[in-house]
């Protein structure tokens, strides 16, 4: 690795983890039978067996990995309201009324995370930092100034313009042509965030047993057979909670989500008077490419997290790196001398109509495709489908019996991804 970009301790794994390393949980024999089964100990997973559990539900949550070890420790720590195609898009496709419900999803998304984070009682360094979003160009300012202009009756959000003469008020950069504020766009600390949800869940009575990786799922009249390393389980319930790491288990899920990875990087520590100029408000920040990029301060506020793609195809995190602080560099130029001490990445799930799915197929529960919106979608969503295997009419949601399109030809590998991203580059550099 670059010795002049790179710490001598670097680490290769996500900087979350050095408060929160990955949970040595207990080891322990999958049970013979179960009421529920969760493949998956993300976000989504957990919430949704810790309402079964609470529910009076035996639940056991499987993981192939290490407890959280996906992107749900893996991401930047921010929170949005953020649903991707807009109101006037989902109208078309689904009439008014649906489409009002879907877009405001994704704000009882935001306010279920601030919920639960206080109703639980999880320390997690959440905070209503508000989040600047910047233009790349002039007339991608004057879109989001039309769009905040022109909001819905009832989906208004706490947004106003920041225009670019203003702009080192909230970012201390002049790469950008102004961008808009999100008033109550919230940051967090995923490792905590997540290990506050495993916490509750094992408190509620759910099992959680790690490197136990699920190999396959029998349909047996309205129960299932979960076979797992180590055993088999009997299910009346099985819920799927794989997100970007669908794999061949559920062959049906895995052809309608993207795996796309998403690299970020942690600089070495920063002088203070330097944080204040570059984040003067500790904002969370984004942009409105194609191809976004994201970050923002870590909680302590001495470094900045740095979040993108920045390869066609997938890489490894020392190649990702560098790439990650030349486009940080060009956005802050005096940190071209600063080096990484955490370089990592993360898979997260997109879908084909860009929406998160929640549902039933097969009779297996799924929720996943939260298209880069999962920080606070993901636990929300896992806790509408643990309240639906329950039977919970309180577990209804606007993207319930949503059509959840696959593609021809395409089976989980996204042969598709290197040619897409050089188009939105190329989008991105025209000003599209």
């Amino acid at each position: 690795m670059n010795g002049s970009l790179f710490t001598e301790d670097v680490k290769l794994a996500p900087y979350w983890w050095d408060h929160v390393p990955r949970p040595a949980l207990p080891d322990v024999a999958p049970p013979p039978k179960a009421d529920v089964v969760v493949i998956g100990s993300g976000y989504t997973g957990l919430c949704a067996a810790l309402q079964t559990a609470r529910g009076g539900r035996d639940t056991v949550v499987l993981d192939a990995e290490a407890a959280g070890w996906g992107c749900s420790t893996r991401n930047g720590g921010q929170i949005s309201t953020s649903v991707k195609p807009g109101y006037d898009a989902l109208t078309r496709r689904f009439g008014a009324d649906r489409a009002f419900r879907i877009i405001k999803e994704g704000h009882n998304s935001l306010a279920w995370a601030a919920s639960f984070v206080a109703e639980e009682g999880i320390d997690c360094d959440f905070r209503i930092a508000g989040r600047f979003h910047a233009a790349h160009n002039a007339a991608r300012y004057e879109a989001l100034a039309r769009q905040i202009a022109t909001q819905p009756k009832g989906l208004e959000f706490e947004a106003h313009m920041v225009p670019r003469a203003e702009q080192r008020s909230e970012l201390g950069s002049d790469a950008y042509f102004g961008g808009v504020l999100f008033e109550r766009h919230a940051s967090v600390d995923p490792g905590r965030f997540h290990q506050g949800m495993l916490d509750r869940a094992r408190a509620a009575g759910a099992t959680v047993i790690p490197h136990c990786a699920a190999t396959a799922i029998h349909r047996d009249g309205n129960h299932f057979r979960v076979d797992c390393a180590g055993g088999s389980i009997a299910a009346r319930n099985v819920v799927v909670a794989t997100n970007g790491y669908t794999g061949t288990v559920t062959p049906w899920l895995r052809r309608r989500v993207i795996p796309i990875g998403s690299y970020i990087i942690a600089t070495e520590p920063i002088p203070r008077d330097t944080m204040a100029r570059l984040m003067p408000r500790d904002r969370i920040v984004s942009d409105t490419r194609k191809v976004v990029y994201y970050y923002r301060a870590s909680p302590d506020g001495q470094r900045i997290l740095f979040g993108g793609r920045v390869s066609y195809n997938e890489t490894d995190p020392k190649v990702s790196g560098p790439r990650l602080h030349a486009e940080m560099t060009r956005l802050f130029p005096e940190l071209a001398n600063t080096r990484i001490s955490h370089s990592w990445a993360g898979f997260v799930a997109y879908t084909f109509d860009e929406m998160m799915h929640v549902g039933v197929q097969d009779g297996l529960y799924y929720a996943m495709g939260y298209c880069g919106s999962g920080v606070g979608m993901a636990g929300y969503l896992g806790t509408r489908i643990g309240q639906q295997v329950l039977g919970d009419k309180a577990g209804a949601t606007a993207f319930d019996g949503l059509p959840f399109a696959s593609r021809p030809f395409y089976w989980g590998n996204p042969w598709f991804l290197a040619p897409s991203v050089a188009y939105y580059r190329w989008c991105d550099r025209l000003g599209r």
